[in-house]
């Protein structure tokens, strides 16, 4: 099941993840503002390390902090570049959720389109 996708902005990509306020109820978070760490498996079969939490306003935003940019830097994310996070149900791997990562195509400097690729090997 998707819980969101987000096409990345220049904070998502050199800083954290601002997630959806309607994705919240999805995110293991403990009720209050403190972090959460939870699993993450990308595309090729690596588990990653998130860090979530609410920011402490009256907007309860959810933001990924640790380990969010080590991905950004490992996918080589740009601006533009689409994320999308899904429940996972398969066994064995300790992670509870899936990303996908689609790279912006750009024609001409304009975006075309996106395309799923996977991680260099």
């Amino acid at each position: 099941m998707a819980i969101f996708a987000k096409c990345l902005s220049k904070t998502d990509v050199r800083k954290r993840l601002s997630v959806p306020s309607k994705s919240l109820k999805y995110f293991p978070l403990s009720g209050e503002h403190h972090p959460v760490d939870f699993k993450v498996k990308d595309e090729n079969g690596r588990v990653w390390t998130f860090r979530c939490y609410t920011r402490k306003k009256k907007h309860l935003k959810p933001v990924l902090t640790k380990g969010w940019r080590e991905f950004v830097c490992t996918q080589k994310l740009e601006i533009g570049d689409k994320v999308e996070f899904c429940r996972d149900g398969e066994e064995g791997t300790g992670a509870g959720y899936r990303i996908k990562v689609q790279k912006v195509v750009r024609v001409f400097g304009a975006a075309f389109g996106h395309v799923t690729i996977g991680l260099p090997d």
